[in-house]
Formats: C-alpha cells, sequence, structure tokens
C-alpha cells in the first residue's frame, strides 16, 4: 500500500493591474463609508426638521417655521456640495452660536423693551380668548354633544360630534373646531380620527382634571363659545359673560354692564381703573429702564446692590489672588518639607463642589447651632448670616475658602515658568528679596496672570450660587418692590425679579441682565487693553 501524496498549488502572486485594481478599491471603500455615514446623519437632521415643521405648523409659528426650513434646506445643500470643505467644518459651530448665543442675548434685549411678566405672557388675542375661556357659563338649553378625549404631540383635544347633522370637527384649547373626514362611527358617535390618538377610559379618569379645564372654540370669534364636557363623553355649549367688540377695542360685562377698554399699556381697564387680568405683551421702549431708574422703591436697592457687587467681585479677586500667591511662594521653595502633601490640602476645596462647599458653611455659620458658634465660640450666637454686615463678611470669608485654590494653583504654575536667569541676575546686582518680587517677579507674574484676573471678576461679578446657598440674597432691604437683600448681587437680583414673588417682572429682569452685560463687557474690554502694557515687559 502506497502512500498518496497531496501537493496544494501555492497560488500565484498578482499581477500589477490586480493590485492596481485592488488598491482602487481600497482607495473608493473609504470615501462610500463617509458618504453612507454622511447621509444617515443628514437623514436624522431632517427628520428633526421635518418634525419640528410639523409641530410648529400646527401651533401656527411661522417665522420660526420659515427659519427651520431654511436653515435645514442649507445644511444640507453645504454637506452634499464637493466644493464647501470650510463651512462645512464652521456650520455645526455657526449654528450653535447663533441658538446659545446670538438669539439669546437678542432675545433677552428685546424682552427688557416689553411688558413680559406675570399677567402679560402672550399676544392679545390669546389674552382674550383667555379672559372670555375664565368667564364661561353654560348655555342653559345647550344640546348634548358627542365627544370623544383626544390627543397629538401631548395636547388634549375634543372630537365633537354635532347632533344635528352628524357633523364631526375636532379642535384643542388653543385650536378652534375644524371639520375633519374619515372619521370613525360608533353608535353615531365619532372615536377616532386620522393624526389623532382616542384616549382609553381609564386615561379619561386619570386625566379628569386636565379634560374638565378644556374649553374648544366654535370659531376663532371668542363670542360664539366653547364645548365643554364634565365626563369625556358628552360635550354641552358655553357662552362667556364677558362680550369682545373687535370694532371699538372693548371688553364688556354682559351681567353688570361694566365696559372695559385697551389701556394702550396690555390691558382693558375700567373707567373706574379696574383692570382685567390676564393681560398681554407689548412694547414699553425704555420704561423698564426708566423705572428701574426712578422708581425710588427700586432704585435704592438697585444702587446698593450695584455698589455690593462691585465690592464682591474687586474684593474677592484681590484677596483669593493676593493669598494664592503667598501659599504659592511658600510652597514653591525647594528647600520647604512636606510641600505636596501641603499643596494636596489646598486643592480640596477646588475639587469639591463650590454649591455643596457654600451649604456646608451655612450650616456652620448657623445662629442657633453651627458649628463656628457652638464650638469656636462657646455657644455664642453671632448672626452670621442674618445681620447685614456680617452677612457680606461671611460671604467674603467663604469665597475666599473657595477661590484661594484656584488662585494657587495658577499663581504656582506662573512662578515656575518664570526664567531663573532674571532673578540670579537680580541677586548678583544687590536686590533682597522683596525688590526682586516687586520689580521682577510680580510684573512679569501679571502678565500671565492679569487675563485670569479678568476672567475671575467676571466670574465672581455674577457668582449667583454663593450667594444663592449660602444667604439668599439675605437678610432683605424693607419697603422695597422687588424681593432683594443686602447680599445680593446683580445676578441674583435678576433671578429674583424674575423669578420668585407673586409678580414675575421678566421686562424689568431683562433690562437689569442689559446693564449687567454693558457693565462687565465694559469693563471687560478696558481691562483687557491695559494688559497690552503688561505685554511689553515679556
Amino acid at each position: 500500500m502506497s502512500d498518496t501524496l497531496q501537493t496544494t498549488e501555492t497560488p500565484a502572486p498578482p499581477t500589477a493591474k490586480q493590485r492596481r485594481a485592488t488598491r482602487m478599491a481600497d482607495a473608493a471603500a473609504g470615501p462610500v463609508r463617509w458618504l453612507i455615514l454622511k447621509i444617515l446623519a443628514l437623514a436624522v437632521v431632517d427628520a428633526i426638521a421635518v418634525y419640528a415643521v410639523f409641530v410648529l405648523f400646527l401651533n401656527r409659528e411661522w417665522l420660526v417655521l420659515a427659519s427651520v426650513v431654511v436653515v435645514t434646506i442649507l445644511v444640507n445643500w453645504i454637506y452634499f456640495s464637493r466644493k464647501r470643505i470650510a463651512p462645512k467644518y464652521l456650520t455645526p459651530g455657526i449654528i450653535l452660536l447663533i441658538v446659545f448665543q446670538i438669539f439669546t442675548l437678542v432675545y433677552t434685549a428685546y424682552i427688557g423693551f416689553t411688558n413680559y411678566g406675570t399677567g402679560h405672557n402672550g399676544s392679545k388675542e390669546q389674552a382674550v380668548a383667555s379672559l372670555m375661556r375664565s368667564a364661561l357659563e353654560r348655555v342653559e338649553d345647550s344640546p348634548t354633544f358627542g365627544v370623544t378625549v383626544v390627543e397629538r404631540f401631548g395636547e388634549l383635544g375634543l372630537l365633537v360630534t354635532d347632533p344635528t347633522d352628524d357633523d364631526v370637527s375636532v379642535g384643542t384649547n388653543t385650536i378652534p373646531l375644524e371639520p375633519v373626514e374619515g372619521a370613525q362611527m360608533e353608535n353615531g358617535k365619532a372615536v377616532a380620527v386620522d393624526g389623532w390618538t382616542s384616549l382609553a377610559f381609564g386615561d379619561v379618569v386619570a386625566r379628569s382634571a386636565e379634560i374638565e379645564s378644556l374649553a374648544v372654540p366654535f370659531s376663532t370669534d371668542p363670542n360664539d363659545g366653547a364645548i365643554r364636557t364634565p365626563d369625556g363623553q358628552n360635550g354641552y355649549q358655553y357662552v362667556s359673560s364677558l362680550e369682545y367688540d373687535e370694532t371699538a377695542d372693548t371688553m364688556t360685562d354682559t351681567n353688570t354692564g361694566e365696559v372695559y377698554t385697551d389701556n394702550g399699556e396690555g390691558a382693558f381697564v375700567s373707567e373706574s381703573g379696574e383692570e382685567l387680568l390676564p393681560g398681554w405683551q407689548v412694547w414699553v421702549g425704555f420704561d423698564n429702564f426708566v423705572r428701574a431708574l426712578t422708581d425710588e422703591t427700586i432704585r435704592g436697592p438697585l444702587i446698593s446692590v450695584i455698589i455690593w457687587t462691585f465690592v464682591f467681585a474687586i474684593v474677592s479677586v484681590a484677596s483669593t489672588f493676593f493669598l494664592g500667591l503667598l501659599v504659592a511662594i511658600t510652597l514653591n521653595k525647594p528647600s520647604m518639607r512636606g510641600r505636596y502633601p501641603y499643596r494636596i490640602m489646598l486643592i480640596l476645596p477646588y475639587a469639591f463642589p463650590a454649591f455643596l462647599g457654600a451649604l456646608v458653611w451655612a450650616g456652620m455659620m448657623n445662629e442657633s447651632f453651627g458649628f463656628i458658634n457652638q464650638v469656636f465660640l462657646g455657644g455664642a450666637e453671632v448672626p452670621w448670616l442674618t445681620d447685614p454686615a456680617l452677612a457680606k463678611v461671611s460671604i467674603l470669608i467663604v469665597n475666599l475658602w473657595l477661590g484661594t485654590p484656584y488662585m494657587f494653583l495658577v499663581c504656582l504654575g506662573a512662578l515656575q515658568g518664570l526664567p531663573e536667569d532674571v532673578n540670579e541676575a537680580a541677586v548678583m546686582d544687590g536686590a533682597n528679596a522683596w525688590q526682586i518680587f516687586r520689580r521682577i517677579k510680580l510684573p512679569l507674574l501679571l502678565v500671565t496672570v492679569t487675563p485670569l484676573l479678568i476672567a475671575s471678576f467676571a466670574f465672581n461679578f455674577n457668582n449667583f450660587n454663593l450667594i444663592y446657598m449660602l444667604t439668599n440674597g439675605g437678610p432683605r432691604f424693607p419697603d422695597t418692590a422687588i424681593p432683594v437683600g443686602h447680599t445680593d448681587i446683580l445676578i441674583s437680583m435678576v433671578y429674583k425679579v424674575a423669578f420668585t414673588g407673586q409678580n414675575r417682572d421678566y421686562g424689568l429682569a431683562s433690562a437689569f441682565t442689559i446693564l449687567i452685560f454693558i457693565v462687565v463687557a465694559t469693563i471687560a474690554v478696558v481691562l483687557f487693553r491695559r494688559t497690552k502694557a503688561l505685554e511689553e515687559l515679556n
């Protein structure tokens, strides 16, 4: 029996033509993969844009809708073009800059020139509809409409069947009844329609409060009344006791005969001075700025807050810088033992979240049971956070504790970057340590840290977290029209004017924001120009 030898033929090496074809295929695979990835990414963007357009169309936001369409078309044109290389890299950043920076600034400036706030949130049409909806009364002989509660994009509506002619229409609180075709009928009542989701009985019961507040207008004329349902099954006609005369621009209470006219300031007011709320948003020009500077109940606290804001920012920057510089000089000496553990200990406050640090200090400075009063002061009741002067001192102390590690790191890095030959030359010339520091090290140090000091000033000028967490701006000023306290800075005052209290005045808060922006921008420009003089020291 002989062994059978199996031989495997070695494949022939690829020819030059085959190698060239392989290289071309590999080179083409890269662009194809990127093209597929680009198409998928643009498909996601376009899908989001289509959804946004649909929602905006339903809410009749035409300006925003047009902006979304134009931007979407522009993005697709740029990324499907083979020549627009630079815009492909710049477009995402530019869009984000416009949305999150420029639009925010422009919109805030616009709000500062309006009466936007509590009772003046929407348009005049919305205010009229809201007023008349709030005065709806059921018509005694109202027919019973068959209704089905429906939902679209989180908004509830009513699918209404007219009992007289079986016509079907649908509407919401903001969209009047509109006829629909092809509704699914059961027992003479429409129960479903394309584009809307009908709520099950359990959902109707769970959301009964929302459903009872539904008032779907019959038409664009608010005097025609609305449909409301108490049980989600049957609807009834309601008519408002307020009657709006669009020609005369008046609102009349049909029960009392009282006539309310447009006062030109975003509200209907009677002859006796009674004002109907809600009103609507109108352009008031510089009234918010004038009120901030002339109203005694606002001007006094505003001046105090401005002064304290500058004192807080300047003292915070100066104290943290000089203490951080002193510690950096000390721990930068090679002869000092244990400097690394000391550095770690100094960095810990910087690693600790600032708002948590402020909360801890607020507990330690509590007048009744705080650690400082109970342990260090033997049970004394020092009002660290409730006395106007001590509260300001407490804020500066806590900010010194929070800000020194940052300045220490900055100054330590700047000191280690100074050239040693300059220091050695000064020693050979007979200069002492103080002269070397004041005439050589400090000027060279300022070249590096001055931009950071400017940034630190801008940060402390708007250091909302510390003020809010430590004192909440208190103690409060007496007899003021706005809820502002002795330790409030401008940014915390803006927050309180806009988001606290019964009357939230977004227009006035935006006016304050514009003032803050002007002040900080002016100071930053001036100080950055001054840094050019320091650069000559390099």
